[in-house]
């Protein structure tokens, strides 16, 4: 006789197991995936993810939905679909980089710096042609429309690490560490070189001053009244640097895009008004 509990020699058993996707627990880990650190969330295994990525068009993201109980995937905007037709050519192009997963990431991160200094190499070529067309002096097509256009990546760059990270430190820590890169070492290795170059030449190596003493001066300024302004939303009331709500949001931007503005005017007026000393 058997043991109760225990199939008899010849039977058969059926097991039957019903899997059902839980809206609640993924709308959890919805909410940590976004709130994790971007690098977790950026990454791609396959070209093929990536083209099929790049002519997707995905709908914006909106910070007001996060909490929202529902799960529902949000449809695409009008405005989502003109962005999709305007950008889709760059993304097109950066889809060709190598996916993450190659090479532990560098393949990735070369490519990356490779098209983005040819990039901007294009962008300067053309903003310094059409100032010539138009007829720009040098120092202000420099200060206003190649600055502006190799600044753009920077841009898209703070604005992906805004929207999934969860303190503002990497959106920020691009920012001014772009500026200390191109500052520190976008001057000093090019003088290093021509210094070198001038030393083998047996000739000395002298750049004379120009008209962009006070514009410099100006971007100092400027630049210290902007963290003075980041340091102040820091304030338990306001709670961050970015975003929060719309009566600080909105006159922060208009405040920093007014420093901008001041800058090029200033900038240009000076230029336009300097007469070199011999």
């Amino acid at each position: 006789m058997a043991e109760m509990g225990k199939p008899r020699l010849g039977e058969s058993t059926n097991i039957v197991i019903s899997i059902k996707e839980s809206q609640e627990f993924k709308s959890t880990v919805d909410k940590l995936l976004k709130k994790a650190n971007v690098s977790l969330v950026v990454g791609t295994s396959s070209w093929r993810e990536q083209f099929v990525d790049a002519i997707t068009v995905s709908a914006g993201d909106d910070d007001d939905d996060e909490d929202a109980e529902d799960a529902e995937e949000k449809l695409p905007s009008c405005l989502d679909y003109v962005m999709h037709f305007l950008t889709l050519f760059w993304k097109l192009l950066f889809a060709f980089v190598p996916p993450t997963d190659y090479l532990g990431g560098w393949a990735c991160f070369v490519v990356s710096i490779a098209l983005i200094g040819a990039l901007t190499a294009v962008i300067g070529d053309l903003a310094s042609s059409f100032g010539c067309t138009v007829g720009l002096k040098d120092s202000v097509t420099a200060i206003s429309f190649v600055a502006l256009g190799t600044s753009v990546p920077d841009t898209f760059a703070s604005k992906v690490a805004a929207i999934n990270d969860r303190y503002a430190d990497s959106s920020i820590g691009n920012v001014t560490g772009s500026n200390a890169v191109n500052v520190f070492l976008g001057i000093g290795i090019a003088w290093t070189i021509a210094a070198v170059h001038h030393a083998i030449q047996g000739r000395e190596f002298r750049v004379p001053p120009g008209e962009l003493a006070m514009s410099v001066t100006v971007f100092c300024v400027m630049a210290m009244l902007s963290m003075i302004l980041l340091v102040l939303r820091r304030r338990p009331s306001i709670g961050g640097e970015l975003g929060g709500p719309t009566k600080y949001k909105i006159p922060t931007t208009i405040i920093l895009v007014s420093f901008w503005l001041i800058y090029i005017l200033l900038s240009a007026f000076t230029s336009y008004c300097y007469i070199p000393s011999f």
